[in-house]
């Protein structure tokens, strides 16, 4: 079992890295911090890659299982962008109780470009939840993962749990000492690219262009259709927002990570880093609502805001 404090008051919140070496030290820890907070009778998600989720399951009696969400962190984070949005819903289900969610978002076998953008969720977390009494445990596969993740971890996590004991975290920067490295450049595409730049009144252009360049790609006619939407609302947020013009560029990938991949580049500002990760309000003038419907339809949103401005990578992936 592992031991992690409980929120120090209204409104504390708690967000531990659990180091782990084996599966047997996973399901001590993982297991332990979810019968802790059954015994307390806090609502509890569990939200880890599916091959954890029976092992977790089988260490529990049938009565604690049954109430626990259990949720495959391979569906519900396949794109990073999807989960904080999730963890959120679920603190919200029960307001008076403090929640307690394990969300493993980078296990071994992520792409590079999925770890960064879940590192960056991860640093998301501190910030979404702050004044929210509630815990998400993060654990870590520090003999599977690559070391940066490892180092990584530590940077956006407040407190670590190592050898069973939670301890503050004097690594810890969150997201501002994180900022140049999820900002890095992104690498240029490996083959042929398709291009079209398009201003104010040119959207219309846009979709047509990007439905005649995906009837050439492998992608069903409905994630062909998914992808189009994502570009159009990407689209409309260069002409709102990123000074009324932008560069949308297309082409595939091949080898494991086959897919679709759409950029848009525009002069725009991302003053939210949370757009787009958190359910948009209905009450709100704009709220995000494009960019949470992009990460709706992608498998992977790779985001860049720098000082040249804003770049979306939209992945999309083939069968």
């Amino acid at each position: 079992m592992i031991t992690v404090p409980a929120p120090a008051g209204p409104g504390a919140f708690v967000h531990p890295a659990f180091f782990y070496r084996d599966l047997d030290e996973y399901v001590a820890g993982v297991g332990g911090f979810v019968r802790a907070a059954l015994a307390d009778d806090e609502p509890v998600l569990v939200a880890v890659p599916g091959p954890h989720l029976g092992v977790l399951r089988d260490s529990l009696d049938a009565d604690d299982g049954a109430r626990v969400t259990w949720t495959d962190m391979t569906e519900l984070g396949r794109n990073p962008g999807r989960i904080l949005a999730a963890l959120q819903d679920f603190a919200d289900r029960d307001p008076a109780r403090p929640a307690r969610i394990v969300g493993e978002p980078i296990w071994p076998g992520r792409t590079p470009a999925e770890v960064l953008e879940a590192t960056r969720h991860e640093a998301l977390i501190n910030t979404a939840f702050a004044g929210r009494p509630a815990t998400v445990l993060c654990p870590y596969d520090v003999v599977g993962l690559a070391p940066a993740a490892v180092r990584d971890a530590r940077r956006t996590h407040p407190l670590l749990v190592e050898g069973g004991l939670g301890m503050p975290n004097p690594a810890y920067t969150g997201l501002p000492g994180l900022s140049a490295d999820l900002d890095r450049p992104l690498p240029e595409p490996a083959g042929p690219v398709a291009r079209l730049v398009y201003a104010r009144g040119g959207l219309a252009e846009v979709r047509e262009y990007a439905e005649g360049w995906g009837r050439g790609t492998a992608l069903s006619p409905s994630r062909r259709g998914d992808l189009v939407l994502a570009i159009s609302e990407a689209a409309a947020n260069s002409v709102s927002h990123g000074g009324g013009k932008g560069t949308l560029r297309l082409w595939t990938v091949d080898g494991p990570a086959a897919g679709v991949v759409a950029e848009i580049h525009d002069d725009g500002r991302l003053a939210d880093p949370l757009a787009g990760r958190r359910r948009p309000s209905l009450a709100s003038a704009d709220g995000g609502r494009g960019l949470w419907m992009i990460h709706q339809l992608c498998d992977l949103v790779e985001v860049r805001a720098t000082e040249v401005g804003l770049t979306l990578r939209l992945h999309v992936a083939t069968p």
